[in-house]
């Protein structure tokens, strides 16, 4: 990280960070969307315009703002301001209905609601009425301003909490992560100082900025002083006139981005897809070490990825100058700050090399949930966040994810990794992605079921063939799969393209 990135990620609050950003290059672009530019300097400015507004409809410092709106430039400022006023907010993805936005409302008693109006052909204002949401107020194009002389001096303590984001609930109710100013620089930090990057990159948001991945990535870009496009809806091809237009360097996402983009360079192998394109980085998802080197091989980019959550947006990440071996096969190293702890089953420290449990600490790390039981349980007794995942550390200080607890199938008493079964699916020619689950099973407990989506064109797979090309892979008898299926989209959430494996269990074990 450079002199002047960590000076400004030494700042108390997003605010503060935003006003040190201004004031070092006010006239650079910040935010990039079709023909509309925004810059340090506007960000500042408007925003403290928008905050006045904001101030003047009642919205004060310790006041709950619920917002649900795309990935715009109006959502980010609107975001910056309720950070100059020291408002709470909590941010909910705009794919989600009813069930999701009533909960987030009620346990965080939101005051006010913003919402994009009908975006996408659905009524957002029409839903927050009739779940009886207050304050509510249209904030996708015009945003209230006012006179920021009316505004009380910006928050100075970084570490209080202002920011509930909320997990994704795919089996059950979504947990509201609290966050502080802090937590979310330190985790812009981490990538920063991971991705190498430069004031000449061009990034890109192809996620919801309600994601916590929002803040993550516009720390980063207010520590290193460039821009980044902004992609309110994300699809390929139709994405890739905006990327070529503003020389974008940086782009990614998650697994799922990296196969699009893949995909997308497939289509013409002698053209490079996005000229300007030298790197693609993302987490949120398991990588395969395939994806790595087919991306690296055909796109002749370089693919770093990471590892980061709600509770932690950011935790490890590769380096561009990381081996090849490590950028395939690890999720990168941790930033200085950030504690990695691998435990065994009595939550005892294992050595390098050996698998356990991964627990975390640091100032990234999120404050706990809404629920105090949730946070209790969440903890232990050194501090440490337990994360339900498991792997090991190498030796170099390096993470290896081998899956989450409940991803592990157990089959006649013999523990099985999904992922490692699943990572060598996607080394098949005919396998687009792949998804190992375990299905209740009368006889063995539990019984391997690969489900498998195609290469358009593929040869059709099944069980026999799977099974010769696993064993011929090394895989041992006992974790080949009993089971598989064929679909046409594995299903996926709306936010990083994670694979739901939960609608394939509750499908498949019928």
């Amino acid at each position: 990280m450079t002199d002047t990135a960590h000076a400004l990620g030494a700042a108390r609050t997003l605010w503060e960070l935003v006003e040190r950003r201004a004031a070092l290059t006010p006239d650079r672009p910040v935010l990039l969307q079709g023909e509309r530019t925004l810059t340090f300097g506007e960000l500042r400015d408007r925003g403290e315009r928008v905050a006045a507004g904001l101030h003047e409809r009642g919205v004060r410092p310790g006041t709950v703002v619920a917002w649900q709106l795309p990935t715009r430039i109006e959502t980010a400022l609107l975001a910056f301001a309720l950070a100059r006023i020291g408002a709470v907010q909590t941010p909910i993805i705009p794919f989600y209905r009813d069930k999701e936005v009533g909960f987030a409302l009620r346990e965080s008693k939101a005051e006010f609601f913003a919402t994009p109006g009908t975006w996408r052909g659905f009524d957002h204002t029409a839903m927050a009425r009739g779940l009886g949401a207050r304050g509510i107020f249209e904030a996708y194009e015009n945003l209230p301003e006012g006179d920021p002389a009316v505004l009380p001096p910006p928050p100075a303590d970084g570490t209080t909490v202002r920011f509930i984001y909320w997990t994704s609930g795919t089996t059950s109710d979504p947990k509201g992560v609290l966050h502080t100013d802090r937590s979310l620089i330190a985790g812009g930090s981490c990538l920063a100082h991971a991705l190498h990057l430069s004031a000449t990159d061009v990034g890109s948001m192809a996620f919801p900025y309600a994601h916590i991945a929002g803040p993550d990535y516009t720390v980063m870009l207010l520590l290193y002083g460039f821009p980044a496009v902004m992609f309110e809806q994300f699809a390929l091809p139709d994405a890739l006139d905006e990327y070529r237009r503003h020389g974008v360097t940086v782009a990614g996402g998650s697994t799922a981005f990296y196969s699009m983009f893949l995909a997308e360079q497939r289509k013409d192998p002698t053209r490079k897809v996005i000229p300007t394109l030298r790197l693609l980085a993302g987490g949120g998802a398991p990588k395969p070490p395939e994806i790595y080197h087919a991306v690296v091989r055909e796109m002749d980019v370089q693919l770093t990825h990471g590892y980061g959550m709600s509770e932690v947006p950011m935790i490890t990440m590769g380096a561009p100058d990381d081996t090849p071996q490590m950028l395939a096969t690890t999720e990168g190293r941790p930033p200085e700050g950030m504690e990695i702890c691998i435990v065994d089953a009595d939550g005892k420290q294992v050595p390098a090399g050996v698998d356990g449990e991964v627990r975390l600490r640091g100032e990234a790390v999120c404050q706990g949930y809404l629920d105090p039981k949730q946070t209790a349980e969440a903890f232990d007794a050194d501090g440490f966040l337990i994360t339900g995942d498991l792997g090991h550390l190498l030796p170099t200080g390096h993470l290896v994810l081998t899956g989450r607890a409940k991803d592990i199938i157990i089959r006649k008493g013999e523990n099985i990794s999904a992922k490692e079964i699943e990572d060598l699916l996607h080394e098949h020619p005919a396998v687009q992605d792949a998804a190992v689950i375990g299905l209740p099973d009368a006889e063995r407990g539990e019984r391997v079921c690969a489900v498998l989506e195609l290469h358009d064109g593929a040869e059709e797979l099944t069980l026999d063939t799977v099974t010769a090309y696993l064993r011929g892979q090394g895989l041992s008898t006992f974790k080949l799969p009993e089971q598989v299926e064929v679909v046409a989209a594995l299903p996926r959430n709306e936010t990083l393209r994670k694979v739901l494996k939960y609608r394939l269990r509750e499908r498949y074990s019928a």
